[in-house]
């Protein structure tokens, strides 16, 4: 066991995630970036990690599949010798407007609950000896102020990011004292994601009326939630248990953009 920290973001190939395996590196801490698909990026983000001052592999692998999220963990023992911190960032969803009842099918919730919920679930069962033996092992998953204020892109996405809250909660307690677990619950965040479901003029006035909305008038940019990540990671070491939004106050005025 070292003094340097290591760490597995998984979905580290752009967005949060990146800013997560990025703000990490500069704190010293060894990252593992994961991705699903998006190697080639992931791969940036590995260059920058070293570049920033951490040890950086990227690996490979769904969430959904258990195998995988086991093959990540041995990857991070295997490279590092051992693991003190799991952010779980993979997350996908559907845009499909909540009044349409017809838009989501069973495959719909099926697979966004694979990614969301179980792909979580797998990756702190995977992680657990790991982070027991670090001593001070944390983990913080990335939900959405769709869990909390059910809103966002589906009935689907927001429904999951519930789960994963609720989930938090009673991992809180059944990991404790070994393991502290948390959440976090971005609001709009200002990432290539949204133009998965939305053009650009329909993005740009979103992005316009979220600016307006919020109570600190502001757009959240992706390192705006990795730093709070990291601070319940190396820091909060009497927090566990808790949903944090990070959203600009976006969830205090939800009744207006729902």
């Amino acid at each position: 066991m070292t003094d340097r920290r290591v760490a597995i973001v998984t979905g580290a190939s752009s967005g949060i995630g990146a800013a997560v395996a990025l703000r990490l590196a500069a704190h010293g801490a060894d990252v593992i970036v994961n991705c699903a698909r998006s190697v080639e990026a992931a791969e940036a983000v590995g260059a920058a990690c070293r570049s920033a001052g951490g040890r950086a592999r990227v690996v490979q692998g769904d969430v959904s599949d258990d195998g995988a999220c086991r093959a990540l963990v041995a990857a991070a023992v295997a490279e590092y010798g051992q693991l003190d911190y799991l952010v779980n960032n993979a997350g996908m969803s559907a845009f499909v407007s909540h009044a349409n009842l017809d838009g989501l099918e069973a495959v719909d919730f099926a697979r966004i609950f694979a990614v969301n919920v179980t792909g979580a679930f797998q990756m702190i069962r995977a992680a657990m000896p790991a982070l027991r033996d670090s001593g001070q092992g944390a983990i913080v998953n990335v939900a959405s102020i769709a869990g909390t204020c059910a809103i966002g892109s589906s009935v689907a996405y927001a429904a999951s990011k519930a789960a994963l809250i609720n989930m938090t909660t009673s991992l809180a307690r059944a990991l404790a004292p070994a393991v502290r677990i948390n959440a976090v619950a971005p609001g709009f965040v200002d990432t290539p994601w949204h133009a998965r479901g939305m053009d650009a003029t329909r993005l740009e006035r979103v992005i316009a009326t979220v600016r307006e909305g919020t109570p600190l008038k502001a757009i959240t940019a992706p390192d705006d939630v990795a730093e709070p990540i990291v601070w319940l990671l190396e820091n909060a070491r009497h927090v566990t248990g808790e949903t944090l939004h990070v959203d600009a106050g976006l969830h205090l005025r939800m009744g207006q953009f729902a």
